[in-house]
């Protein structure tokens, strides 16, 4: 049986992992090192060469980045010095096997369409992620689908709330984003901030108020554990924030009409707080002929989504490539919805 190894490198953390069949080894995980491309990629190298065994048969690497995918090249990287970087090559020379680099949202939908046995059981799934801005996955057909540039899945950059009442223009764009308007800019963790600050503001005598008086922090965070704690202004805040979450929730239904959409990232911490309140406005904007067959829930993969999805993402690729059966015995890696062996691509595009 052979073994993959996932990776998940996101701005403040490596997480690196080993995948053999159904079993997910402990995580090893250190800060990232951002002082340069060079030093960033010697530690990726060193992480995976720390977990790895004789049976490696490939790397799946998830970064927060758009993505070439066919040549493993950094577009963009915001938060990490790997711009126009060919991570795939450079990494492949360095461990000597295949790797496979993609979007880290992208592979975290992937392993949500899996369960906690790795069973693929959601064939059509989209994936949210809330926390300091907003990305999201895409999973069709039980693949995963990266669009013509790979940047398929910016659903933080959908426009939810333009004003144009009567005849009113489309407002010029600003240069940088979030646009006013956007998903992200209504409803990332800054916009969380922003409400939880203007409730402190507007009712101090609120736990927030008081947070405020203190000199204390009062940002979303704080907004929410005050509204699981009961507090009415906080409560409110978070239920105005989390009504937005169902919009952007709603037009994903409206655009794939997927069997599942997954909210992860920080704003799952929410629970019930955001779910509720995302579900029941999200009902309302979802046209009737698709209303109520899609679930919505949060991810159940945790932390682990990112490094789970890199290895899976390194399966499924690794028998894209060379035709293959990663592991073809009973439990390898990939495994179908019965459990019993890896999808080939074919049957995982045709459902056979």
């Amino acid at each position: 049986m052979t073994s993959v190894i996932g990776v998940d490198l996101g701005g403040t953390k490596v997480i690196v992992a080993r995948l053999r069949g159904r079993e997910l080894s402990e995580s090893v995980l250190k800060p990232t090192d951002r002082s340069g491309s060079g030093a960033l990629i010697d530690q990726l190298v060193a992480m995976v060469e720390s977990i790895r065994s004789d049976d490696l048969a490939a790397v799946g690497i998830g970064v927060p980045s758009v993505v070439e995918f066919e040549t493993g090249r950094v577009v963009s990287s915001v938060n990490i010095p790997l711009t126009d970087v060919p991570l795939r090559k450079v990494l492949g020379e360095r461990l000597g096997v295949p790797v496979f680099v993609d979007n880290d949202a992208t592979v975290a939908a992937l392993a949500e369409a899996h369960d906690t046995d790795l069973r693929l059981v959601a064939r059509n799934l989209v994936m949210l992620t809330i926390g300091t801005g907003v990305g999201g996955g895409i999973v069709l057909g039980g693949r995963i689908c990266r669009g013509a540039t790979g940047g398929a899945g910016e659903f933080g950059h959908t426009l939810i709330g333009l004003p144009l009442e009567d005849t009113a223009r489309v407002p010029a764009p600003r240069e940088n984003f979030p646009q006013i308007g956007s998903l992200e800019h209504a409803a990332a963790g800054h916009a969380l901030d922003r409400l939880s600050a203007r409730a402190a503001g507007e009712h101090p005598d609120s736990a927030l108020g008081k947070r405020k008086a203190e000199g204390k922090d009062v940002l979303g965070a704080e907004a929410v554990e005050a509204a699981h704690a009961g507090d009415p202004a906080a409560a409110e805040i978070v239920e105005i924030w989390a009504e937005r979450v169902g919009i952007g929730i709603a037009n994903v239904i409206n655009t794939f009409d997927p069997e599942e959409v997954v909210i992860g990232g920080g704003a799952a911490r929410a629970g019930e707080l955001l779910l509720e309140p995302a579900r029941r406005v999200s009902l309302g904007y979802v046209v009737p002929g698709l209303r109520g067959h899609a679930t919505v829930r949060l991810a159940w993969h945790g932390v682990r989504a990112g490094v789970l999805g890199a290895a899976l993402l390194a399966a499924h690729e690794l028998a894209d490539s060379d035709g293959s059966r990663v592991g073809s015995r009973r439990g390898g890696v990939g495994l179908d919805a019965a459990g019993t062996q890896p999808l080939t691509p074919h049957q995982e595009a045709s459902g056979s």
